[in-house]
This record gives C-alpha cells, structure tokens and sequence, in this order.
C-alpha cells in the first residue's frame, strides 16, 4: 500500500517499553470508545483506565486522536492476523474461499464492536492518518483478491480479471453485513446459516457450482 504507517512521537526512547505502555492504552481506549464514544472519552479517563497519570500518558501519545489511530490499526491488525490463520492456504481457489469468508464472517462476529468502532469513529482522525486506517482494510480485502485469482489460475473460480478487484470489496461487504445489520439479522438467521447463505450466494456469483 502506498500509505506509510504513521509515526507516533514518544518521549521514551525504549521501544519495547512503548510497544507495552501503548498497548495497555490501546485495551483502555478501545472499550472506553465503545461504552462512551470518541467525543465524550477524556485522555484522563484513558489514562486512568490504562493505569497512568495523565502526564505518563502523554509520554506515550501527543493527542486522543493518535490513541484513536493506535486502536484503529491495533483492531485492523487482529482482523487480518486472526484471518491468516484461519486460512489453510492448500487446496483449489474455490475451497480457500469458502474456508476464507466463513472464518471473515466469524472474526467479524467476534470483533463487531470494535469493527463498529472503526466505522462509527475513524471519520474524527486527520485525513492523512484516516487515508492510511482505510488503506488496512484494503489490505484486507487483498488477500481475497489473491484468492480470487488462484482460484482463476487452477480453473476452480470463473470470474474476468476486470472484476476481481470489485468481487473481494463485495466479499468485504458480505462479511460486514453481519456486524451493521446484525440486530435484524438475529431475529432470522444463526450465524452458521447467515454464513452458508452467503457463501451460497458468492459461489453463484462467481458461476462455480458447490463442490
């Protein structure tokens, strides 16, 4: 991706001390924007609740807004970590992306808060920094890409490579349905049927027959 991630300033010059203290201030943060929302959660409440003083915590950060960008990158890179794993990479195109979306639907099923939380509250970072938060969930959606064109290359996906691109956004958006209409979803569907209704209809999208 062309967006470089960003560099949070720090008066402690020991990284892996950084790594920790920001950390905890991420864990702190991320359920205090959950319960409160971005606007109405102080730095001093974030302090307090990662267990500092207000003067400590800014060693670490210079603004709310960078402990916001820290969340947001924190919860993108569990996505994709927790998707990578799920993703037993053998195997035909088609059966790598019925394993892959099935393991996105459940990661967003166990993450939805702090998915909703990108979503509701990203918008209140600075443009550059906000440029790069979305540019991770492109990151994302590439690995469905990749998938999307092995399963090209060994025959098992019939998809034009003009929309490919399109095609993992949509994958994307599958995935997500769960977490933004989650609340009408429930009163229909298990997460287990939701998932094999939607692989269902990527499978006839992309006019591969289940097998």
């Amino acid at each position: 991706m062309s967006d470089k991630r960003r560099t949070i300033p720090s008066l402690v010059k020991d990284p892996k001390l950084i790594e920790k203290r920001r950390e905890q201030i991420v864990e702190a943060a991320v359920d205090l924007f959950i319960h409160k929302g971005f606007h109405k959660t102080t730095t001093r409440e974030i302090a307090r609740a990662s267990g500092f003083s207000i003067g400590t915590l800014y060693e670490y950060i210079e603004s709310k807004e960078d402990v916001l960008y820290l969340v947001c990158d924190a919860i993108h890179a569990e996505m994709e970590g927790r998707l990578r794993e799920a993703i037993n990479f053998n195997g035909t195109g088609l059966s790598i992306m019925k394993l892959a979306l099935k393991s996105l639907i459940r990661v967003m099923d166990q993450m939805s808060d702090r998915v909703l939380l990108i979503y509701q509250e990203s918008k209140s970072l600075p443009k550059e920094t906000l440029r790069y938060v979305l540019s991770r969930e492109e990151e994302i959606a590439q690995i469905f890409v990749e998938i999307l064109r092995k399963g090209i290359a060994d025959g098992s996906i019939n998809i034009d490579e003009k929309h490919v691109k399109l095609m993992a956004d949509n994958i994307m958006v599958l995935a997500e349905m769960w977490v933004f209409r989650r609340w009408a979803l429930h009163k229909h569907y298990t997460l287990e049927e939701f998932t094999e209704k939607q692989i269902a209809l990527l499978l006839r999208e992309i006019s591969v027959s289940d097998k």
